[in-house]
């Protein structure tokens, strides 16, 4: 009985924790700075991100985000997109958004465009050093919830 209580505590304490970093998650990756650095390819310098310890303690982990996919010319086929904290109008390439609340996925399986919030887990890197690339990207991502139906 009492290995029951603490197997039921240990699942629903893990499935709060899962939710609550889902909500906290975007929140964590805004909080972000920017240092200027030559960049010899460009010729000048860029923004290179410097992600904080909140960040960094996330690097390699499987996370769960909430957002939007957002339909980008260029990416090969559903399973690799562009996800955003926000709505497309509203999103960092249409919108007043900054970087930090874009990223770019690669799924295992691919994932049906849909204009509805989806939620995606999927391990979380870290990008600094590619200037092409979005400073977060999401792998081996998987669709735990999308659109209306909860699918």
């Amino acid at each position: 009985m009492r290995a029951l209580l603490l197997f039921s505590a240990l699942f629903i304490f893990s499935g709060s924790a899962i939710q609550a970093q889902d909500t906290n998650l975007w929140k964590t990756l805004s909080k972000i700075t920017y240092e200027k650095k030559f960049d010899e390819l460009l010729g000048f310098k860029v923004d290179v991100p410097v992600f904080g310890d909140d960040i960094k303690a996330l690097e390699g982990e499987i996370v769960e985000v909430s957002g939007y996919i957002v339909p980008v010319e260029g990416y090969k086929s559903h399973t690799e997109f562009v996800f955003s904290a926000y709505p497309y109008n509203m999103c960092f390439f249409c919108g007043g958004a900054g970087p930090e609340t874009v990223m770019e996925v690669t799924s295992k399986e691919p994932v049906k465009y849909s204009t509805d919030r989806v939620k995606l887990r999927g391990k979380l890197l870290l990008n600094s050093d590619d200037i092409n690339r979005l400073m977060y990207v999401l792998v081996d991502a998987e669709l735990v919830k999308g659109g209306m139906d909860g699918k």
